[in-house]
């Protein structure tokens, strides 16, 4: 089934190109003008399996709109792709503290446009493994349903969260330079800085809690996951 993307901007210009372009590759579109308008509409039937969200709009701002899935149930796992004409660093740490999974600047490319929604649609599109399990010393997560649980109270991630603590936990012992974990978690996205993933690893740290040490900083280097838990080995 073709996927549905949701556009939120209130420059009605932008959204007619961006929907022509979308709609030529084969994805449905819905459109709306505000944040207001966005939070309905994400929960019309069928809910969107991405959306272009505008920093800027007329009611409030994108990071709020973005706050407000992310805290929803129903749509913390929609990728969301932030569009917009700020293009300073902390414009975009914000976007992503939130939970955003990409950032486009205007005036912006159509083609890396698309390219980055591909990229996005192809990971939430991989056929996962029914009912695997994996234990990592208090850690359990389950990649079917994109569950994680410390001892056995469950922890929310988001789905770029989620991604991040995954790919660790496969390569644990490895070291994961930032280049190579915005390449592999983020897709290929030219242009974000570096700065992304030490963002996300310090939300995902934070809501790790009591297990955030299995994730190493190596300092000038990157990251790895720890190849043994506290009190013996891995126990996959």
């Amino acid at each position: 089934m073709s996927a549905t993307i949701l556009i939120v901007d209130d420059e009605q210009d932008l959204v007619n190109t961006v929907q022509f372009a979308l709609e030529r590759e084969g994805w449905r579109t819905v459109s709306a003008s505000d944040g207001r308008g966005a939070l309905t509409t994400v929960g019309r039937d069928p809910r969107p399996d991405l959306i272009l969200l505008d920093l800027m709009l007329p009611d409030m701002s994108g990071t709020e709109v973005c706050r407000q899935l992310r805290g929803d149930d129903d749509t913390k796992d929609v990728p969301i792709v932030m569009l917009t004409a700020k293009d300073d660093e902390i414009d975009r740490v914000v976007g992503f503290e939130v939970g955003a999974d990409d950032y486009v600047t205007k005036p912006f490319s159509m083609r890396e446009l698309l390219l980055r929604i591909k990229a996005i649609l192809r990971r939430i599109d991989k056929p996962r493994r029914p009912e695997a399990e994996m234990n990592f010393g208090r850690l359990r997560v389950d990649t079917a349903g994109h569950r994680v649980w410390i001892d056995e109270e469950e922890v929310g991630l988001t789905a770029l969260e989620f991604r991040l603590l995954l790919t660790f936990l496969n390569r644990r012992g490895r070291v994961q330079t930032r280049d190579a974990l915005l390449h592999d978690v983020w897709g290929h996205t030219p242009g974000l800085p570096t700065r992304t993933v030490d963002t996300h690893i310090q939300r995902l740290r934070k809501k790790l809690g009591p297990v955030a040490s299995y994730i190493e900083t190596l300092r000038g280097v990157g990251y790895r996951f720890r190849t043994a838990a506290e009190g013996g080995g891995p126990l996959f």
